[in-house]
């Protein structure tokens, strides 16, 4: 990239969203760049478990949390934690994710969940025909497993919303899952299908192949920090380690670090980390058909290209304290335990940031300080879910066509 040179748009960050977002806005005609500290597929969007979750429209802020979660913060290594260090910092966070638990708020989030996993949904294919990548989509679905009746009754108020939102599912007793996906403990006696769970074949070559066509077609995307955006007559100027760079827009999309550039443009957004943890097996550890959701214990087994994902829970830990890999040891302990035959041999443990918000809806919408800065980010751990979605959004409002959605459940305004 020319530093004279100043695109139409420059965007921050090169994940899944950023580059969604950079390819969307790029066929629209504007000139784009995108800027990022470590360069394409570094962060979340490389170690996530590579799911296209579209039937995931419950907000992970709603009363059935609330009932678990005295019981998984007891324990330390369970599927929701907070490190004690990190307690006091989280505290006006927890609040707000407490407030948003109430049942009227959690049928507003649903409602605007539901509206942008339909986009997604009704974007995905698109997107990826346009960019060369739809032969890596797969449609294997994935299957929730309970361990007893008592526990799939307790999710019924969470199908019956998927229901009424018009998502195909099918409830399944041990036998019609060992047909399923053969191999799983007799300790899951049932179990849930959903069809229109999508997933991709390995999320970071996903990412690393939207970056090489962007680049392919004229786009930029440059190896830098950034540490600050200012509004400079009609466009927006932002600090990098090296030197400024000028553009008439910038989209924000630095996952979990986006928050601190919005902060320099004066707005508080209370996005916070929540820290996944996975660990990656040779191909041949499992003989997996499909995702396996072990919603009980927070955690996922996926299907990759080249290996098996066993990963999930949330730690909300922040940015800056060290990894605790124990986590990622505990939920290989308890899958090894749920899928018998399942290898340990080889793996790689890994951790990525999530930014999650407490209400559980991304920000995607202009700032409050300009509608030339345009924020998307905030998506937990739904980020390549939506990531089609987002970039059709930020294409329409950088270039002035009325978005397809309400964006005001969206609005970083909502804080």
């Amino acid at each position: 990239m020319q530093k004279s040179a100043a695109p139409d748009v420059l965007v921050i960050g090169a994940g899944v969203i950023g580059l969604s977002v950079a390819l969307a806005a790029q066929a629209r005609g504007l000139v784009v760049a995108v800027l990022d500290r470590e360069g394409p597929a570094a962060g979340a969007s490389a170690g996530n478990a590579g799911a296209f979750a579209f039937t995931d429209i419950l907000p992970l802020a709603s009363p059935g949390i609330l009932r678990k979660a005295p019981k998984w913060l007891l324990d330390p290594l369970g599927p929701l934690s907070v490190p004690p260090r990190y307690a006091h910092r989280i505290a006006p966070w927890m609040l707000r994710f407490w407030r948003a638990c109430a049942p009227d708020r959690v049928a507003h989030s649903t409602r605007a969940q539901t509206a942008l996993m339909d986009l997604s949904k009704a974007e995905l294919e698109p997107f990826l025909h346009a960019t060369g990548t739809l032969s890596m989509l797969r449609k294997d679905g994935n299957l929730q497993v309970y361990e007893s009746r008592a526990e799939l009754d307790a999710s019924e108020p969470g199908w019956t919303a998927r229901r009424e939102h018009g998502i195909a599912f099918r409830h399944m007793d041990a036998e019609e899952m060992a047909t399923l996906q053969p191999g799983l403990s007799p300790r899951f006696t049932h179990g849930t299908f959903t069809p229109g769970w999508y997933s991709i074949a390995d999320p970071r070559d996903y990412v690393l192949a939207l970056a090489e066509r962007f680049t392919a077609t004229g786009g930029t995307i440059e190896r830098a920090a950034v540490s600050s955006l200012s509004l400079v007559g009609e466009g927006v100027e932002v600090a990098t380690d090296a030197g400024p760079r000028r553009a008439g827009h910038a989209v924000i999309a630095a996952g979990a670090f986006s928050h601190r550039l919005a902060r320099t443009i004066g707005e508080r957004i209370p996005l916070e980390t929540e820290r996944g943890y996975n660990t990656t097996l040779p191909a041949d550890a499992f003989d997996l058909r499909l995702q396996i959701t072990f919603g009980g214990h927070g955690f996922v087994v996926s299907r990759l290209a080249d290996g098996v994902r066993v990963g999930g829970a949330v730690e909300l830990g922040g940015l800056d304290l060290p990894p605790n890999f124990r986590r990622s040891e505990a939920m290989m302990r308890k899958a090894q335990s749920f899928l018998p035959g399942l290898k340990s041999e080889g793996g790689r443990p890994w951790m990525g940031f999530r930014p999650s918000l407490p209400d559980s809806l991304p920000v995607i919408a202009p700032s409050k300080a300009s509608p030339r800065v345009v924020h998307a980010f905030g998506h937990g751990h739904l980020g390549l879910t939506q990531s089609a979605g987002t970039a059709r959004i930020v294409a329409d409002l950088l270039t002035g066509r009325p978005p397809s959605i309400d964006l005001s459940p969206f609005s970083s305004r909502r804080f």
